[in-house]
């Protein structure tokens, strides 16, 4: 199984993390004339990177624990190019745009597990 989670476990991860940006700028999105919102992001690459498990392990049970390390959510607030009167920080046009980009991004990902999934079932098979 090993094998199997080294193949995946980043995608895996990476799929997730895409997931949620959609649905916060999807929050965005739907909060645009909502006044004093402010427009949030996920900073994808600092999550990817703190989720990669690079900590230290103790090897012996005398050792002293490490603790829990906290990673944080990487949700982060916009810094909008105009401000709106309001003191909404959603700009519409911004939003849809990093939508779109985020979703060929997600559908990216989704295809490199498909083709993936599609190598392992064509090496099981002996094709």
């Amino acid at each position: 199984m090993n094998i199997i989670n080294n193949t995946f476990s980043l995608h895996e991860k990476a799929l997730g993390m895409r997931s949620q940006r959609m649905e916060v700028l999807s929050r965005n999105i739907a909060n645009a004339d909502t006044p004093n919102f402010k427009a949030q992001d996920i900073d994808f690459r600092q999550v990817l990177k703190d989720t990669q498990d690079t900590r230290m392990h103790t090897t012996n049970a005398v050792h002293i624990p490490l603790g829990e390390i906290d990673n944080g959510n990487g949700l982060k607030y916009r810094t909008p190019f105009n401000v709106a009167f309001d003191g909404n920080t959603v700009e519409l046009p911004v939003e849809q745009a990093k939508f779109g980009q985020y979703a060929a991004e997600y559908q990216t990902t989704l295809s490199i597990l498909e083709n993936r999934i599609s190598g392992i079932r064509k090496a099981l098979r002996g094709d």
